[in-house]
């Protein structure tokens, strides 16, 4: 494992705390789509990062409140169906939700398209949602 991989085991959690105990780098790039997400998983790149800037990147938005859960599970089932190796982050920001709803909400991102971690924000409290 390690910077810029040629290993193509899955990468996990597990495997960045070894990568981590090792001194190794890890690296990460952002995508919101099948045929990004395709090239940086073949190039070895541990991780991929999507985010809820694809309000501005993919829709234009001035910012990234209008981005809706649902466009948010449809950039992360994208980019879940291209990778094979790397691990997937999914953050969105609730930051227009109370703490209750913004639960709820991130209850709905996708965990069982084999997306690594999913880390909500709701208005001033981040919750960090694993699954192991």
């Amino acid at each position: 494992m390690g910077y810029l991989s040629t290993d193509k085991k899955k990468i996990t959690t597990k495997t960045f705390a070894e990568m981590k105990k090792a001194g190794e780098k890890v690296t990460m790039l952002t995508a919101y789509d099948f045929t990004t997400a395709g090239i940086i998983d073949a190039a070895g790149i541990d991780s991929i990062l999507i985010g809820d800037s694809a309000s501005n990147v993919m829709a234009g938005n001035a910012d990234t409140l209008p981005i809706t859960v649902d466009q948010m599970i449809y950039h992360a089932r994208s980019v879940a169906r291209a990778c094979q190796h790397c691990f997937r982050g999914l953050r969105h920001a609730f930051r227009q939700l109370s703490d209750q709803q913004g639960r709820g909400a991130a209850q709905c991102l996708p965990h069982d398209e084999g997306n690594g971690c999913r880390r909500s924000e709701t208005g001033r409290r981040r919750r960090n949602l694993r699954n192991r």
